[in-house]
This record gives C-alpha cells, sequence and structure tokens, in this order.
C-alpha cells in the first residue's frame, strides 16, 4: 500500500514537472500606450515590463472585441465569441438566464481540467449573473471576485450599483474588506492559488478590474504621480502602478515556488482604454474601448515562458487574444505524462486561434492569421483584416446601429493611425474584403441579445464626449 501511495505521489508529480503551468493576467481598459514597454513615459511599469524582457512582446496583440464581455468570452474559449452570440456586454445586474457565457461553449479551464491542472479565476468574471455562468460552473476549481462589470476599489460592497457584487471569496462566502484595495487584494488572492498545491500543474486566469472606472487609487500609489498635473490621469497611473505591483508580487511567487522556467504566462488587456473615461493613452493608433479601430482592438500583448521562448524579442506580426487557448492546450498535450482525454476536448477542432509558440520562437515563417474578423451587431460595427489590409465600420458610442456608417478601407503597413480611406482608390481590394467578410458572417447566428445601453447611458455617453471637446 505504501509503495501504491508514493508511486501516485511521484507520478503526480512528474506531471506538475512535464505540464507547463498558464497563467493569464488580463487587465480592463488599459491604454495601449500605457505600459514603458509600450512607450509610456509618465507610468513605469517595471515588472509588466519583465515580461517583455524575458519573453516576446507583439507589437500587433488584438483582442476578439472592443468591449469587456465579449472579449472575455472569446479568450476563455479560444473561439470568436460571434460563433456563439456573445457580442456585447449589458447594462446592470441581468438575471435573465440568457445574458451569458452559453454553456454550451467549454472554456480553457474546461479544457485543462481534463488534462490534470488544477484551475483557479481571480478577479472580474463579466460572463453572466446566474449561478449556470458562475466560474465554478465553467471550468474552474476556485473562484475569488466578483461577478460583475465593476467593482468599487476600497470598500466590499456598492450597494449593487453598476451591476456589481459583493467580493467572493475562496471559500464562496462575501469577502468583505473596508480601506484595503482591490487590485492589492486580487495579487494577494493569486499568489495564494499558486502556492495551495505543488502536485500538479495549474492554470490561473486573473482578470483583474484595474484600471477599469470608478477611478480610485490609493495614497501609497498616488503619492508617486504627485508630478502629473491633470488629476484624472494622475490617478489612472496610480492604478496602473498598484497592477503593476500586483503583477510583480504574482511573478515573484512563481519564481518562488521554482516554477518560472516552465510557466507559460500572457500579459494583455480585455480592449483598448476608453479615452474620456479613464484619461488612458492608445497613442499612436485611433479609437478607443467601443470602436472597432486599432486604438479600441489592438492591446499590449506579452508572452513568458522561460524554458521555450527567446528573451526580449520583438514579434510584429498580428496576433489575437483566441490564440491563447490554442497555445494553452498545444503545451499541456506536449511531452510526457498525462494526456487529455481527445473526445473531451472535441471543440479544439473549432478553435478559431492558433498555437504561437513555432512562430514566436521562428520555427514557422508567415502569419499567425492570414485573416481575422470582429462583429458587434448591436452597435452596427464590424473588421475584418486581411493581410495589412483592414475593412471597417465605427459608430461612436452614442451612435444607434440605424447609422450604417459606411467602410473605410485603410492600409495599416503604410497608415496604422487609419487616417486615409482608400475605398476609392482601391475598389477590387475593397470588394475583396467585404466579400470575405460577408461570407464569415453568413455563418454566424444571431446575437442572443442586442443592446447593453439604456437610454440613460446613451445620453450620459453624450454628455462626457461633449465635455471632453470642450476641454479639447
Amino acid at each position: 500500500m505504501r509503495c501504491l501511495v508514493f508511486f501516485l505521489a511521484l507520478c503526480s508529480s512528474l506531471i506538475a514537472a512535464d505540464k507547463p503551468n498558464v497563467l493569464i493576467l488580463f487587465s480592463d481598459d488599459q491604454g495601449s500606450a500605457d505600459l514603458s514597454c509600450q512607450g509610456s513615459k509618465d507610468i513605469p511599469t517595471p515588472n509588466i515590463d519583465s515580461l517583455a524582457k524575458n519573453g516576446v512582446r507583439c507589437t500587433q496583440g488584438y483582442v476578439s472585441s472592443c468591449m469587456c464581455s465579449p472579449s472575455r468570452a472569446g479568450l476563455l474559449t479560444g473561439r470568436s465569441q460571434s460563433r456563439f452570440g456573445h457580442e456585447i456586454n449589458w447594462e446592470g445586474i441581468d438575471a435573465t438566464g440568457v445574458r451569458g457565457l452559453p454553456v454550451t461553449e467549454k472554456t480553457l479551464a474546461d479544457h485543462l481540467k481534463v488534462a490534470g491542472y488544477r484551475t483557479g479565476c481571480v478577479g472580474k468574471w463579466h460572463l453572466g449573473d446566474v449561478a449556470k455562468f458562475h466560474p465554478k460552473q465553467r471550468g474552474f476549481d476556485e473562484y475569488f471576485g466578483h461577478i460583475g462589470g465593476s467593482h468599487d476599489y476600497f470598500a466590499s460592497k456598492d450597494g449593487g450599483k453598476g451591476g456589481t457584487y459583493a467580493l467572493e471569496g475562496w471559500d464562496g462566502k462575501p469577502f468583505e474588506f473596508e480601506n484595503d484595495y482591490l487590485t492589492d487584494i486580487n495579487g494577494r488572492a493569486a499568489c495564494e492559488f499558486i502556492r495551495r498545491d505543488e502536485t500538479k500543474p495549474w492554470f490561473l486566469y486573473v482578470a483583474f478590474n484595474a484600471p477599469h472606472g470608478p477611478l480610485q487609487a490609493s495614497e501609497k500609489y498616488l503619492k508617486r504621480f504627485a508630478h502629473i498635473a491633470d488629476e484624472q490621469r494622475r490617478t489612472y497611473a496610480a492604478m496602473v502602478s498598484a497592477l503593476d505591483d500586483a503583477v510583480g508580487a504574482i511573478l515573484a511567487e512563481v519564481k518562488a515556488q521554482g516554477a518560472e522556467e516552465n510557466t507559460l504566462i500572457f500579459f494583455l488587456s480585455d480592449n483598448g482604454g476608453p479615452l474620456d473615461r479613464n484619461a488612458s493613452l492608445n497613442t499612436p493608433l485611433t479609437g478607443e474601448k467601443g470602436f472597432m479601430l486599432e486604438g479600441g482592438i489592438r492591446t499590449p500583448y506579452l508572452v513568458q515562458w522561460k524554458s521555450k521562448l527567446p528573451a526580449g524579442k520583438v514579434y510584429e506580426k498580428p496576433v489575437s487574444s483566441l490564440d491563447i487557448s490554442a497555445t494553452a492546450l498545444a503545451a499541456a498535450e506536449s511531452g510526457t505524462g498525462f494526456q487529455p482525454v481527445q473526445n473531451e476536448l472535441k471543440t479544439r477542432s473549432t478553435l478559431d486561434g492558433v498555437d504561437l509558440i513555432p512562430y514566436l520562437k521562428g520555427e514557422k515563417e508567415g502569419r499567425p492569421h492570414e485573416v481575422l474578423y470582429w462583429r458587434m451587431t448591436a452597435r452596427g460595427i464590424w473588421a475584418i483584416r486581411k493581410g495589412d489590409w483592414k475593412l471597417v465600420t465605427h459608430n461612436g458610442w452614442h451612435d444607434l446601429p440605424a447609422a450604417k456608417p459606411k467602410p473605410r478601407l485603410i492600409d495599416l503597413a503604410n497608415d496604422p493611425g487609419e487616417l486615409h480611406d482608400l475605398s476609392e482608390k482601391e475598389p477590387a481590394k475593397l470588394a475583396e474584403l467585404q466579400n470575405a467578410y460577408d461570407a464569415w458572417a453568413a455563418t454566424l447566428p444571431e446575437p442572443l441579445w442586442s443592446t447593453d445601453v439604456s437610454p440613460d447611458a446613451v445620453k450620459a455617453r453624450q454628455e462626457r464626449v461633449k465635455r471632453q471637446k470642450m476641454k479639447k
């Protein structure tokens, strides 16, 4: 009996050694220019930058949506969220049982759990309010965070405003805090998960709500940016600095556990920064959160796997958040040890992403993606990128889909700021991209819900835009 116990323990430790841990660090509403490794001059981010120094920085990293919830749906399934109708956010608490990541979809956590992984989620969920959508029903063994789309940073309760909830602890009970700081709390929770069990490989999804509003920062972080005159930018910078500290604590914990070499780490944001709402910067990209312009869908994108990937590499071909699931699954299936049950991974063949590791190592040439697609029916906006050509429509936050904007043809190789519409000069290219998008869109179902904003929210947005214009 003792021999059997020893043998099982040995097998378990071998599995843990062979399979890489997977860590996704996901920020919220962060501007693409708001890391020092991305060119920021006023917000030092040494801990996040270390991922670029020790790994690969992808200069054309895309997410699958320009908005929070659908971007998360795409990331965790590895499939365009338009394939299953999850295209837009929703306002407030939703108890319809419809608005959320469909239970028919498998998540990366579902797959890695089959592969023998311990799975954990920390932070913002925003993939459905009712019980069937809860992280623990979607492949995660453990969860610490809030279910809604935003949360107060200084108190565990906020009276149910804005679709947010009391913070949920590891034990499933409310986690009470006052005058602590939520970004710090999430960082500590992630560290707790990492050191909890060394017998299995682990997958940890850390979805920070920083620097999403409300704009709140503790004095500790605000003091670092006393030199920034604009109060909004100063608070935002402090929030990003707190995020960087939390990432630093998590990376230090990974190293302390002896797992640094064999942990596959991704850092990215859920969408571009919403410029006038949190003082983020997407420079030199045009557009922001809620737009299919580059500023809405291109974000920082860093990948570190110290035992496999080169250090300090800059990768300049388009990659997608949809690639994270495919990359992690390929890594989990490689080598010896436990192999995932293939019939449980049947959705693998329908993933929209690709394994990035051969590309980032230089073993594969060419582009991971020749074509990328985006659609948000409720806003009447969509985009397609084929090669370096992009066809894009965009409405403002306060515009209605009925506006039906004319598609604009952009040569991203020569116009990354998307300033020049070449539709009239390149009619053949316009037709090629339009036909390719139409063919893709014809395969999609109707969205499961069709609006994210109330009339009051539209009016508030119009007022914010007006104030911003007056500032300028």
